[in-house]
């Protein structure tokens, strides 16, 4: 028998997300409605977040409910898969509200399958792009993802055990805290295949924008428009892994250009391939402050996106600016042993 849980604190929820929810829980033999932390067992369970977002694009019921959580707690959410189900009142804010929610969680346990949103604006033009192939109206299109959202939840299961990894930085080596802090867990994985990739200045150039056709075409052959270091390289290597990590230093607060660009023209093999069984990690070090901001980047671009799934604690976060800094945090030992396992155990 297959079970929901639908977090939905806020009592106030649109005609709009309410034909969305019915949509998505056709899918489940049992549905239980969460609205408060007195149901504090949220361990193994299949999760929906339900959010509505107001005016100026907040849910305060639901940003209540997780601060009124154990947030020092990494387990709240242990064994569980989430979707979620987002509905604004303007034409903003549902992406920000899936990453924030997605971060919250996914660092209280959390796992978070690929492509875990459906989102509806307030006039549902985010769906006219998909109107292009389905000829439905929009209001239809947001109800049927919606549904099939809903039974890929249902019938979600961990992919099956991997041992190759893609690491990709653009960092030089010699001054970089966030490569330091990959050596210092890359050592815990011995058993474990792993490809470092570093992308250079001018190695890649970011994605030209092809037509749809002209992208799936080039993917068909297993290139891109632009070819070289991306086709030769980071593209086969992603394909065959079991799960990319990420090392992005903080820099203004979003990701390094060249590993932007390196986003941007996955596109091509999105095209060709699901990303759904291959696991996103994220190493991210501040020299101040912002590394949430990174964090949620990368579960926008690849989480949300282009489906990678996001296994629980996915992504660490710590603060060194000098060279070397990262050695001086307390514990910074076991926290790289702590990730190198989370790491094995996901994969």
């Amino acid at each position: 028998m297959e079970e929901l849980n639908v977090i939905c604190p806020n009592d106030k929820i649109s005609d709009q997300l309410k034909k969305m929810l019915m949509s998505f829980i056709k899918e489940f033999d049992t549905v239980y409605y969460i609205t408060d932390i007195h149901y504090i067992d949220l361990r193994n369970k299949k999760i929906l977040f339900a959010v509505e977002l107001n005016d100026i694009c907040f849910d305060i019921p639901m940003l209540n409910f997780f601060s009124n959580l154990d947030s020092k707690s990494n387990r709240i959410f242990q064994g569980s898969t989430a979707a979620l189900l987002i509905h604004s009142s303007s034409e903003l804010g549902t992406k920000q509200a899936a990453q924030d929610i997605i971060f919250m969680a996914n660092n209280m346990g959390c796992n978070f399958m690929g492509h875990p949103l459906v989102e509806a604006t307030s006039s549902l033009k985010n769906f006219l792009t998909w109107q292009k192939s389905l000829k439905l109206p929009l209001e239809k299109i947001c109800v049927n993802l919606s549904s099939q959202l809903g039974k890929r939840l249902a019938e979600y299961s961990p992919p099956p055990s991997g041992k190759k990894l893609t690491v990709l930085y653009s960092s030089p080596h010699k001054i970089s805290n966030t490569l330091d802090f990959w050596h210092l867990t890359s050592k815990y994985l011995k058993e474990i295949s792993i490809e470092e990739l570093q992308i250079e200045n001018g190695k890649i150039l970011d994605c030209k924008g092809c037509h749809y056709k002209l992208c799936l075409h080039y993917g068909k052959q297993n290139s891109c428009f632009y070819g070289g270091f991306m086709v030769e390289n980071v593209l086969p290597s992603i394909e065959s892994s079991d799960a990319v990590v990420w090392l992005c230093p903080n820099y203004n607060d979003s990701i390094g250009a060249n590993l932007t660009a390196t986003i941007n023209r996955l596109t091509v093999l999105y095209h060709k391939i699901s990303f759904y069984n291959k696991s996103l990690f994220g190493i991210i070090i501040s020299g101040n402050s912002g590394s949430d901001s990174v964090a949620k980047q990368l579960i926008g671009a690849l989480n949300i996106n282009k489906g990678f799934r996001l296994p629980p604690n996915s992504i660490i976060t710590e603060t060194a600016n000098d060279p070397g800094a990262i050695f001086n945090i307390p514990e910074i030992e076991a926290k790289a042993k702590a990730f190198a396992d989370n790491i094995i155990s996901s994969l």
